[in-house]
C-alpha cells in the first residue's frame, strides 16, 4: 500500500523593513506558494503542479534553489509510488453584482424611502413638535421642569 506524501511550503525572503534597520528577524518564512520560475525549474506546468497538490503563487517572480529541490524531492517520492497530496486548485471568488443605488441605512431617509415610517404625520416636525407640546402641558418630559416657558400650539 504506497504512502501519503505531504506537499512542501514554500520558502520566501522576510522583506527589509525600516522598524528592523534594515535586518530582519529572520532571512525566510513560509509563502503562499512557489513561484511560476520555479515550477518550470522542475519541467511542470502550473495546472499539472495543482493537480499533484501543489501550492502556486503566481504574483511571485523570485525563483530559489531551496524550493527547487523541494519540488525534485517531491516529484521523486511521487515517481517512486508515493500518492500525492490532494489537488490545490485556485478558489473561485465570487462579487456581488453593484445594484446601482445608494445605500440608505438606518438614516430617517432611507426608513422613509423604504417605507419603515409608520403611516400618515408620524415622524414628520408637526407631529414632533405636537407631541413635544402635549407632553409639555402634561408636565412628562423634563423641559416642563427646566423654567416656566408656555406651551407652543
Amino acid at each position: 500500500m504506497s504512502e501519503k506524501v505531504q506537499a512542501p511550503t514554500a520558502i520566501v525572503k522576510v522583506p527589509r523593513l525600516i522598524k528592523y534597520g534594515g535586518l530582519p528577524p529572520r532571512l525566510y518564512r513560509p509563502g503562499r506558494g512557489f513561484s511560476i520560475g520555479e515550477i518550470k525549474a522542475v519541467g511542470l506546468g502550473v495546472k499539472e503542479a495543482r493537480m499533484l497538490g501543489i501550492y502556486v503563487d503566481e504574483r511571485r517572480k523570485t525563483v530559489h534553489e531551496e524550493n527547487i529541490w523541494a519540488l525534485a524531492e517531491y516529484l521523486k517520492k511521487i515517481l517512486e509510488g508515493a500518492e500525492p497530496d490532494r489537488p490545490k486548485l485556485p478558489q473561485v471568488i465570487e462579487i456581488k453584482p453593484k445594484k446601482r443605488r445608494v445605500f440608505r441605512g438606518l438614516t430617517p431617509a432611507g426608513r422613509r424611502a423604504r417605507g419603515l415610517m409608520s403611516v400618515k404625520l408620524r415622524e414628520t416636525h408637526r407631529y414632533k413638535w405636537k407631541k413635544k407640546a402635549k407632553e409639555r402641558k402634561l408636565k412628562k418630559r423634563h423641559e416642563a421642569s427646566r423654567g416656566a416657558r408656555p406651551p407652543f400650539f
